[in-house]
């Protein structure tokens, strides 16, 4: 068959489009703020093998978990895989993530013939388990932390299975849950309608050539990318803090980059042994953070389909902290993000120094769960806001303010204040960016941000999740580091406690003042070579206090005023004081 490139690049935007209205379908169906506030969930296409042809990455960590669950769909239902049915899954133990990020699939037919796949995941307010919203920091095993979702059939040729949809609901405590699954279903019947249309419009035959033809350009794409590095071994580490059960303790990741005729290899043979507590990651929330890292450093234009991911290979030995063993806890497994990204960011600095950045702040995160008295209903809140730190800074550019963690890639929205307030008892009084959180740089990193809200319901449970409350995020070439997370609580007597990264905390009053400091962003280059106007003008709009001015950047300002001291800046920064 003859192939038409102009055709095959319009095919690739046309399922873009398409996990584009699947998303656009989750946002305005679903009810959880989780999901319809923050985005927490992903929309992709795949083909009748399971091969993604294109998702929408809103939450790029969960994105990179679909397609190996579709291959393994295929292998589990073999011959019992039919029009009008539907599958969920989240077992981590079969290519899940998490066990709070549940997955809808939908198979694509053409007649009888299978054509492909529809599919979204969506981080569930709850997922039974020991602890309400799903995160249980005592945790030592999956089965302490929420319901395993192995595949499983709820819908079969476009009837309900009710004994298994109530199987699976019965265990969950949230009306909401399903309500958002249904949303799920929902978003994956668009996907399915649309790519349908498309097929039936290029016919079948000529819509799989065409669909090669772009798997192949897109491979021949990545390969480039990937020669542009220079050839060679890399090596890099990134430490996790705390485990949850032994104050102190740390592990590291290792990963060895090998760059060599167009393809990377990522070995993490090396790191540390899993842990006795819920700080443990799945092979897919492992990979996909590799993934993800990855792409930051290539062309952002390479279409994201199978093709991408042919020259990437990943070793990550069972029984790490990347890849625990059944039957460990691994909740926290999307969270080891961050330190792995920093290994990967430390490895290949020296090689390519321009495209690699310094260290993102590290998520630090509360939950809050309890029963809201004005609107008589439990509720289960992810604080979004309040743990979007900042970016590190790259060559010739500023990290991100207020952007979140590396694994969404500033994907995750923030909370609408209003709908914060009315979903949830509390009230917010602060919410600003912090001055003085990004590491000083000649491109500084970018900010974190203060978040102060009154808890507004007795016996309220506060969970927390992440890191970055031990070392804030590194700078690069001579870069300053951010600063570090914090969580505190102030009760109405007046008593204050300050959370560890992954706490369990029950019994809090109603009138307690919740206070989060997210943590900037690390600094790229000497932060003497940033020009001194544009310091002037930061110290000026408040990112920089004068303070900070002098000491890191070596600018003075004029007393009483925000105008540039030019004599006084000049000796500073020559080292003759001033």
């Amino acid at each position: 068959m003859t192939i038409d490139p102009i055709l095959a690049s319009v095919m690739q935007r046309s399922f873009k489009s398409i996990t584009d209205e699947m998303s656009i379908s989750m946002t305005r169906t679903t009810r959880s703020p989780i999901l319809c506030e923050a985005k927490d969930f992903v929309t992709g296409l795949y083909d009748a093998q399971g091969n993604m042809l294109e998702q929408t990455e809103n939450l790029p960590i969960l994105s990179f978990s679909l397609g190996p669950v579709c291959k393994y769909l295929l292998e589990y239902f073999a011959g019992d895989i039919n029009p009008g049915d539907v599958f969920f899954h989240n077992d981590v133990f079969s290519y899940g993530n998490q066990n709070n990020d549940v997955a809808a699939f939908k198979p694509i037919f053409l007649g009888q013939t299978l054509i492909g796949w529809s599919a979204t995941k969506g981080h569930m307010a709850d997922i039974g388990g020991a602890v309400k919203g799903g995160y249980n920091p005592t945790a030592t095993e999956v089965f302490q932390e929420g319901l395993r979702i192995p595949p499983v059939k709820v819908i079969d040729r476009g009837k309900l299975r009710k004994d298994v949809w109530d199987l699976i609901f019965a265990n969950i405590r949230l009306d909401i849950v399903p309500e958002d699954m249904r949303a799920e279903i929902g978003a994956c019947t668009v996907g399915e309608r649309r790519l349908k249309a498309l097929v039936e419009k290029l016919g079948l035959a000529r819509f799989e050539a065409h669909k090669e033809y772009l798997f192949d350009s897109t491979e021949k794409m990545m390969r480039e990318e990937i020669r542009s590095i220079p050839p060679g071994v890399y090596k890099g580490e990134g430490k996790v803090f705390y485990d949850g059960r032994h104050p102190g303790s740390q592990f590291t990741i290792r990963v060895t980059i090998t760059v060599k005729d167009g393809a990377v290899t990522f070995d993490y043979t090396g790191t540390d042994a899993q842990t006795n507590g819920f700080v443990n990651g799945t092979f897919t929330s492992s990979a996909s953070a590799t993934i993800l890292t990855f792409l930051q450093m290539v062309n952002p234009d390479i279409p994201h389909n199978q093709g991408m991911v042919r020259p990437l290979e990943m070793i990550i030995p069972q029984g790490t902290i990347l890849n625990a063993s059944y039957p460990k806890a691994t909740t926290f497994g999307n969270h080891l993000c961050p330190p792995n990204a920093d290994a990967i960011q430390r490895a290949l600095a020296a090689a390519i120094p321009a495209r690699v950045c310094a260290g993102w702040n590290h998520l630090l995160c509360a939950l809050t769960t309890g029963h809201n008295p004005r609107k008589k209903e439990d509720y289960v809140d992810i604080c979004f806001m309040g743990l979007k730190g900042g970016s590190g800074a790259m060559e010739g550019v500023d990290g991100y303010d207020h952007i979140g963690m590396i694994d969404a890639s500033g994907g995750l929205l923030d909370q609408d204040y209003e709908m914060f307030e009315q979903q949830t008892p509390h009230r917010i009084v602060k919410h600003e960016l912090a001055t003085d959180s990004a590491g000083a740089g000649r491109w500084r990193g970018g900010l974190g941000v203060d978040t102060e809200f009154i808890v507004g319901s007795d016996d309220t449970q506060l969970v927390t999740f992440g890191d970055g409350d031990v070392v804030p995020a590194f700078g690069l070439h001579g870069g300053g580091q951010g600063t570090l997370n914090v969580i505190e609580l102030q009760k109405p007597d007046g008593s204050k406690y300050r959370t560890t990264s992954k706490d369990l905390v029950t019994g809090v009053p109603k009138g307690t003042v919740y206070r989060q400091h997210a943590g900037g962003g690390g600094g790229f280059g000497e932060p003497r070579a940033r020009p001194a106007e544009q310091v002037a003008r930061e110290v000026r709009d408040g990112v920089i206090s004068a303070e900070a001015a002098r000491r890191d950047y070596g600018v003075a300002l004029v007393p009483g005023g925000f105008e540039l001291d030019a004599v006084k800046t000049a000796a500073l920064r020559k080292g003759a004081g001033g």
